[in-house]
């Protein structure tokens, strides 16, 4: 899935979301301290100041830009542009309550400590979460763009490289269509070019035979095809690359008949680009889609914990260990994040997973699925055949070992609605059109969790499933998932 129209703000969608959580919580705070009471929505005034400067911070943040080059000020340059903001929030606080006729009984006193806690709190997370952004950036966390081309073009291409940036992206190598297997002579370019060679920094990856290979097991957010109209690769290029859900960008000044995706016309570097994509989500619904994530990651994080008071000795007692368990798994457009969850297996239950391996319910062995499993703690066969269930099958009965994932939400790895994130060993099974499933953030519940997922024992089922969730994705259908996912989970065993 494509995200269109890389506006400025929508750049800097998580400062927003975390200004305004810092905002309410400053807010929150300086009503209990001054009024010993947490009861702050039950009082009319209050609660209608909250909603206006909900509404007024978003304003001021999107009318006055404040948060251009947020990640570019020091300390000090940051500071002033947090008490700059405070004070116009403030002041347009303060003209809402001079023209309410019953603002006399707000107190001035929760208003001034909520300005000053409201510029420590929101001036120490931006700091905070600067860091963490900066930190991804340096480790080459942006997103991941795959150049196409061939030979004719490759003198070109180095010369884009050495004088163009293409924000935004890290250009993660080059595919060059026309270069056989061994060695190619570019007479152009005066030089010999080899698969592992590097043009400006940037890898030579793959020729055509070995191409598609590439992008099934390698992180590539998008592509971009800088080919003639009429070079011979073109139309079967396009399509390999359709199947497997890569959003395109295509350097070309007539456009394709490409079935129904989604395609617009917009600039990479110098050059005026057709894109398309499985689907696109605009600047709006990635904010409030991110805005969901991040309240539903608070709020998982907290029921986490108190969850962890109780699961932890249960599972220290009947298997002694790490209480969660961290498992690679593969994210969007072939991203690897570690996954975290309670732990409801043995220590050693991804080495006794290859012998029970020939119990796979899902027989195309895409998944890994038992109706009895022994590496779940606590979980025995009985003499009679009839199973005992432990600790472990309690856990993920209730899906109770899924909440710290979380975390990973909070973090941006998942979402909380999305396609089940598969095992790396899962992956290097995957078709191309399988490749698809991978077009957007993984999610704690989706499409497949709330369709009957302990019947499903046919992979291909769940990426029809998830293809259909990807190409026809709204806010809508992600509310209707997570409104029927707890039904799903209380009504039905198994594990997501």
């Amino acid at each position: 899935m494509y995200h269109k129209g890389r506006n400025s703000w929508t750049k800097h969608l998580d400062f927003m979301i975390l200004d305004e959580i810092c905002l309410q919580v400053s807010f929150f705070l300086a009503y209990v301290i001054r009024h010993k009471s947490a009861g702050m929505f039950s009082n009319l005034i209050y609660a209608n100041l909250a909603i206006v400067l909900f509404f007024v911070d978003i304003v001021l943040l999107l009318a006055l830009n404040t948060l251009k080059n947020v990640l570019k000020r020091g300390y000090l340059l940051e500071f002033a542009a947090t008490i700059k903001h405070v004070s116009l929030l403030a002041l347009v606080a303060v003209l809402y309550l001079f023209s309410v006729k019953d603002a006399g009984g707000f107190s001035r006193i929760t208003f001034f400590l909520m300005a000053f806690l409201y510029m420590f709190i929101t001036f120490g997370v931006r700091l905070l979460w600067k860091r963490h952004v900066l930190r991804r950036i340096k480790l080459g966390r942006q997103k991941s763009l795959l150049i196409i081309t061939d030979m004719d073009q490759l003198v070109r291409v180095e010369h884009d490289i050495r004088h163009h940036c293409y924000e935004m992206f890290q250009v993660s190598g080059i595919v060059i269509l026309d270069l056989p297997e061994g060695v190619q002579d570019n007479s152009d370019a005066q030089q010999q070019v080899h698969i592992g060679d590097r043009i400006q920094g940037i890898p030579v990856v793959a020729g055509k035979s070995t191409m598609t290979e590439y992008i099934c097991r390698e992180w590539v957010d998008e592509v971009f095809i800088d080919l003639q109209v009429k070079s011979p690769f073109l139309d079967v290029l396009v399509n390999q690359l359709m199947e497997m859900g890569v959003t395109i960008h295509i350097k070309l000044a007539e456009r394709f008949a490409l079935n129904s995706q989604k395609q617009f016309i917009e600039s990479m570097g110098k050059y005026t680009v057709l894109t398309t994509s499985i689907n696109t989500i605009s600047g709006t619904e990635l904010f409030i889609k991110r805005a969901m994530d991040i309240v539903g990651g608070f709020v998982g994080c907290v029921l986490t914990g108190i969850l962890f008071l109780f699961v932890a000795p249960a599972i220290c007692i009947q298997s002694p260990g790490p209480i969660f368990f961290a498992q690679t798994r593969i994210g969007k457009n072939g991203k690897k994040f570690k996954l975290y969850k309670f732990r409801s297996m043995y220590p050693d239950a991804e080495e006794r997973k290859a012998e029970l391996m020939k119990e796979n319910r899902v027989s195309d062995g895409m998944m890994f699925k038992l109706d009895y499993d022994p590496r779940i703690i606590g979980c025995k066969k009985r003499p009679d055949g009839t199973v005992k269930k432990g600790i472990g099958n309690w856990l993920r009965d209730w899906s109770i070992d899924e909440f710290p994932q979380f975390w990973n939400v909070l973090k941006g790895e998942m979402s909380l609605v999305g396609t089940r994130p598969p095992t790396e060993d899962e992956w290097i099974k995957y078709d191309l059109h399988h490749r698809a499933r991978l077009s957007i953030k993984p999610g704690i519940t989706g499409m497949w969790q709330v369709s009957g997922r302990s019947n499903i024992t046919e992979f291909e089922q769940v990426v029809e499933l998830d293809r259909y969730y990807i190409t026809n994705w709204d806010l809508g259908l992600d509310l209707k998932i997570l409104a029927k996912t707890f039904p799903v989970v209380f009504g039905r065993k198994g594990s997501m």
